[in-house]
């Protein structure tokens, strides 16, 4: 049995039972890392001996009879952008190399309760920006279905190592598809929660402005739904570090199984394997007893899009643009130069008018989901992009932005939406996006079960 390919499911239910112990399953996890790593760049920096220790110490936990945790001896990467106690938060920045933490971040350390077993850090590009994962400190990670194609960003070293089996869970962040996209890139499932669902706090960071408070979001990256909801359950446990979370019940109530497909929204020109893709979702949901009705469009997502690069741009982005010059990262500098103009042309009361504007856009919204409990729609509207798209210059980045328009637009509104993986053109992955009311990522995860009941691409994989 190896090992290193089983879900984290399985693994929980293999060391609770005592079939297997922790450090069989770490030593698993460090020999696939050890095997497949140095192809794809996904994990940037492990301590193999405190790997085995954490293993160690959920061995005893068992051997002494005491209760373990829901993900009691499984291997979990997190991402570089958040504190974990004794490693840089680096975010990949050559800046921050030194910036050890203290302490956890809230989702660090709910997932260290969990009795999870944090394997290594991954790949982010420099300041979580893009869609694609290079940085000057760690290098660039590569997809593991096809080097070709971007891993996704910002979480691309997590998705890329779920992907290629080291770890059975990755944690990500997201505040415009960058747990979403590199689980479409690399072939996985991402789950995007609600804003409050998941407390987060990098106490070696300064606050953060508004809009990161109102959009940024932690969120897991998984090789099954079922992965997903056992991840979202640990990670939401409370903590009162964060002002912004929200203790709602993980399941709510119950709701008519209906789902809205929508292939265009916003005029979105998507291409035909993406359209395929979201017709075969919805039969399968249909054939799993769903209701699906086809809709023209969604509540404005257009101008949801335009609203979370006005609280991006307008909160800090003078501040964004001069650490990106001493950093002296190409990519981000050219991200950010494409978007210079519109920043400076920014009014003084352009973050209090696109805060005022989130509210009425969010209840539109609200009301639609409240009519369609579950929403189906592109992750992007094209297939995953080829590797270093946005550095190809302005037309490029516009080209990121307009395919993953659902990404950016959902954002701003609170609502959770997850990536279910569907199956592969070639060797190119290709998936959908399920969208529910805020709190309800119990029906995306429902929908997202049901589509994958039906198929999935094979994972993990060996990096191509």
């Amino acid at each position: 049995m190896q090992l290193w390919r089983l879900t984290a499911t399985d693994l929980a239910a293999l060391i609770r039972t005592g079939q297997v112990s922790a450090r069989e399953v770490a030593q698993a996890a460090l020999d696939r890392l050890n095997a497949v790593n140095g192809r794809i760049n996904a994990v940037v920096e492990h301590r193999p001996e405190e790997v085995l220790a954490q293993a160690d110490a959920i061995d005893a936990v068992r051997t002494r009879g005491e209760i373990l945790g829901p993900l009691a001896g499984v291997p979990v990467t997190v991402k570089v952008n958040v504190d974990q106690r004794g490693f840089a938060t680096t975010n990949g920045l050559r800046l921050q190399r030194d910036l050890v933490a203290a302490e956890d971040n809230p989702v660090v350390g709910n997932l260290r309760r969990a009795g999870a077993v944090l394997l290594g850090r991954t790949n982010t590009p420099a300041f979580s920006l893009r869609w694609f994962t290079t940085n000057q400190l760690h290098g660039a990670t590569k997809n593991p279905r096809d080097p070709a194609l971007t891993p996704g960003g910002s979480s691309g070293g997590a998705g890329a190592a779920v992907a290629a089996g080291i770890g059975a869970l990755a944690h990500g962040t997201d505040i415009a598809g960058s747990v979403r996209y590199p689980a479409y890139a690399c072939g996985v499932h991402g789950l995007r929660p609600s804003l409050g669902r998941i407390p987060a706090w990098n106490p070696t960071a300064p606050e953060r402005g508004i809009g990161p408070q109102l959009m940024a979001v932690s969120g897991p990256l998984a090789r099954s739904i079922a992965d997903l909801r056992l991840a979202l359950e640990v990670m939401a446990a409370p903590d009162p570090r964060d002002p912004w979370l929200v203790p709602a019940p993980l399941g709510g109530p119950t709701v008519p199984h209906r789902v809205a497909l929508c292939v265009r929204p916003g005029g979105l020109a998507v291409v035909p394997e993406v359209e395929t893709a979201l017709r075969e979702s919805a039969r399968r949901l249909a054939e799993a007893g769903w209701a699906v009705t086809e809709i023209d469009d969604t509540p404005p997502i257009r101008e949801a899009s335009a609203l979370q690069l006005q609280l991006w741009l307008g909160d800090g982005f003078a501040a964004l643009r001069a650490a990106a010059e001493r950093e002296g990262d190409p990519a981000a500098i050219g991200l950010l130069d494409s978007f210079r103009p519109q920043a400076e042309a920014m009014t003084p009361d352009a973050i209090a008018a696109a805060l005022t504007r989130r509210a009425t856009l969010a209840r539109a919204w609200s009301l639609f989901l409240a009519e369609n409990p579950v929403l189906l729609v592109p992750v992007s509207a094209e297939l995953p992009f080829p590797d270093g798209l946005d550095c190809t210059g302005d037309a490029g980045i516009a080209r990121a932005f307009e395919a993953n328009l659902l990404q950016v637009g959902l954002a701003p509104l609170g609502i959770p939406a997850l990536t279910v993986t569907t199956g592969l053109v070639g060797r190119t992955p290709v998936g959908v996006q399920l969208v529910a009311a805020r709190y309800r990522e119990d029906l995306c995860l429902a929908a997202g079960a049901a589509i994958e009941a039906a198929g999935v691409p094979e994972m993990p994989v060996d990096p191509a």
